[in-house]
């Protein structure tokens, strides 16, 4: 009877270390950035930026040559020319300022624009390879490598790139 009882015990203690490790959630880790700078679709990506800003670039410069030949030629002429030329000319350059400035800033929106249009469907498509392929192999959490001070544990980053087809 006492043998049966320590039987029992060992019995239902076994179980509740079994439920325990049961309990405990299986995690992965996901080198996200290495997935993304890798995608063939992000590189096409990065080259259309780079000519987009390139393109702005230019623009950019073209302008402020023509500003800085403005303002050159203004200075030589200032002594020579009277007031109200010296001022249409001081209100030309300024106008010159504002449209430069803001040529500036409405560039950086739509490079900020079309990043964000060219990237989302990539990052979507990532998360949900994520997706797929964590619930495929068991896990409840698929962490960031990036954001994890110790990535000791399965790494699928691989089985994403190759899900992805590269």
């Amino acid at each position: 009877m006492k043998r049966l009882k320590s039987l029992l015990i060992a019995g239902v203690l076994f179980l509740g270390t079994m439920q325990t490790m049961n309990a405990q959630a299986k995690t992965a880790h996901v080198d996200v950035n290495e997935i993304i700078s890798k995608m063939p679709a992000m590189l096409d990506a990065q080259k259309q930026l780079e000519k987009l800003s390139a393109t702005y670039d230019a623009e950019y410069k073209t302008m402020a040559e023509e500003y800085q030949n403005k303002i050159k030629k203004y200075d030589q002429e200032a002594a020579t020319v009277g007031d109200a030329v010296n001022a249409t000319r001081q209100t030309e350059v300024q106008d010159l300022v504002k449209r430069i400035t803001d040529y500036r800033d409405n560039a950086q929106k739509e490079l900020q624009k079309k990043e964000s249009d060219l990237v989302k469907p990539l990052m979507d498509k990532v998360k949900a390879s994520i997706q797929k392929v964590g619930k495929a192999k068991g896990y409840q959490y698929v962490l960031n490598a990036a954001d994890l001070l110790l990535t000791d544990g399965p790494d699928l980053t691989d089985d994403i790139k190759k899900d992805l087809g590269f």
